[in-house]
């Protein structure tokens, strides 16, 4: 089940009414969408349509429409959703929810933009990251390098795009390498100074340590990521990096 940590009914209804609050965070989201039966992609899917459906088009329409970018829904995707519930919903609702999708995604960027940044690197950029798209704040791609008995990978993030706190852990061993094939990014491990990584720039990730990766807030970010060999491996996925934080970073 994905650990999924929702605060929003005790943040705001917790003194007036805790139990709606619990429902909302421990039973609507901490379990049920939680539930690895449909992936949290689908889940943003049917919730949305459903919004619309209902003619609900405000704030919580909003957030939804930003965790599906989260979960992985692109621009392209989000246009043809809402354009097909236009024809059930009604025009109004689908004019109404444009208008804050295109404040969503509004840094999404275009296959122009993409194919520019793909000409100034020598790896190719790959598909949407969908997999792994629940635990990255924007969209990434993967594109998988080798497939042999030691794998590589090319990871790239969209402009202000960074990955969650992850840990990967090993008993013995382990770790993970990265090196910097284009634009500029930050590595951090907890309790240290980000560190920036540009092509060329490698760094190390010990195992069972607590760390994030990604683009610097304004560039385009790719590098090369593989495990080092270990014994009882295995990836923890843990909250995101504190937004204001990454927000200061150059």
């Amino acid at each position: 089940m994905t650990e999924i940590h929702q605060t929003a009914g005790r943040d705001q209804l917790g003194k007036f009414a805790p139990e709606f609050a619990h429902f909302n965070d421990d039973i609507l989201f901490g379990e049920n969408w939680a539930n690895d039966d449909i992936s949290q992609k689908t889940r943003s899917i049917i919730t949305i349509s459903v919004f619309l459906g209902r003619g609900l088009v405000d704030s919580s329409l909003k957030y939804h429409l930003q965790t599906a970018k989260n979960n992985g829904i692109t621009r392209k995707e989000i246009a043809a959703i809402i354009t097909h519930a236009a024809f059930y919903a009604g025009w109004p609702v689908a004019w109404s929810a444009f208008n804050m999708a295109k404040e969503v995604w509004a840094d999404e960027k275009t296959d122009d933009e993409k194919a520019a940044y793909q000409n100034t690197i020598i790896f190719p950029i790959g598909e949407s990251n969908d997999a792994y798209a629940k635990y990255f704040t924007g969209q990434s791609y993967l594109a998988q390098i080798t497939d042999d008995a030691f794998p590589i990978s090319n990871v790239t993030f969209e402009p202000g795009v960074i990955n969650h706190w992850h840990v990967h852990h090993a008993s013995k061993g382990g770790g993970q390498m990265l090196i910097a094939v284009g634009g500029r990014g930050y590595v951090q491990l907890e309790g240290q100074d980000p560190v920036e990584l540009k092509p060329g720039d490698s760094f190390f990730v010990p195992a069972n340590t607590r760390h994030w990766h990604g683009a610097a807030p304004k560039s385009w970010f790719s590098h090369l990521a593989f495990m080092v060999p270990g014994e009882e491996m295995s990836n923890e996925w843990l909250e995101p990096v504190d937004e204001e934080f990454y927000r200061k970073l150059k």
